[in-house]
């Protein structure tokens, strides 16, 4: 089926990639547990917003974590509820300090040790408010207070401009929303790309969108970033597609995304989320392995 030649003595770097999508991406932790109880472990793994802050726990090798975490705090205020916006510290849907810091450092332990046992590279997408730009940062583990992942999960007006060296970031996902060529240009030879949406889905441009663009004016990068995403992801999609029917990549998406909200609340939906990304894995195993190898 995959039709990669490889030249001889050529070494292969495995690549994954994780699209955001908010709760939605509880898909993609199905997913990422899959392979860790197969054992699979690519080279490398770039993620976008939720993409990145789940798939750290992948490179720690911690199955379930992040789906006890969606579990048990989904409905706990501190970790998301509107209530979170009127705090002056705070300025976001999610309680920023729990959410990036109490529940890793001490409610679910994110395993800081077995990630730096890591042999590859972990990148986080952030973009860049003062140019609009994609930025692709390496997530280390040394920040336990995880700046990089609020800065990737930083959506527009959900989260307060998250600064990195002096420089303000927001979602990575206004600017590349699903970086497989990024994982090419870094080496990667095969690609693994998880989606959070269905197969023929397609982003618009709504008018909830160009009103989001206009609270903007300050930024006119982060506003044109707002009012072309849309189009770049339609074209990005139809990229992925080439590179899928070059055997370069191999694509993993969910059934069904419709109806699921991004912060959604009904805890039956996010298991059959999960449990459909981690199905899909499981009977794509052996290809998997096949691609990889």
């Amino acid at each position: 089926m995959y039709k990669v030649i490889i030249q001889k003595g050529q070494i292969m770097k495995t690549g994954i990639v994780f699209e955001g999508g908010a709760f939605r991406t509880i898909f993609s932790c199905g997913v990422m547990d899959a392979m860790l109880e197969n054992k699979i472990m690519p080279d490398y793994m770039i993620g976008v917003s939720a993409g990145a802050a789940y798939g750290v726990s992948m490179a720690s090798g911690q199955i379930g974590r992040n789906l006890k975490i969606l579990i048990d705090y989904r409905n706990d205020k501190r970790y998301v509820g509107l209530s979170n916006m009127v705090h002056r510290d705070n300025r976001s849907l999610y309680g920023l300090n729990f959410t990036f810091d109490t529940i890793p450092n001490e409610l679910v332990p994110y395993d800081y040790d077995a990630f730096h046992r890591y042999k590859g590279t972990f990148k986080c997408v952030v973009t860049n408010v003062l140019t609009g730009k994609p930025e692709y940062k390496t997530f280390t583990g040394y920040d336990r207070t995880n700046q990089l992942l609020r800065a990737t999960c930083a959506l527009p007006l959900a989260f307060p401009l998250i600064y990195l060296d002096g420089t303000p970031y927001l979602d990575g996902g206004l600017s590349d929303s699903i970086p497989f060529e990024k994982a090419f240009e870094d080496g990667c030879d095969r690609v693994v790309v998880v989606l959070t949406r269905e197969a023929g889905y397609q982003k618009q441009t709504t008018s909830s969108v160009r009103t989001l663009a206009r609270a903007f004016l300050k930024y006119p990068e982060i506003q044109r970033d707002i009012l072309l995403r849309a189009e770049r992801y339609n074209r990005c999609l139809k990229r992925l597609e080439r590179y899928e029917k070059e055997g370069r990549c191999l694509v993993i998406r969910p059934t069904k995304s419709k109806g699921f909200g991004k912060i959604e609340k009904d805890f039956n939906k996010i298991l059959s989320m999960y449990n459909d990304g981690y199905n899909q894995t499981y009977s794509l195993i052996n290809e998997i392995q096949r691609f990889y190898h």
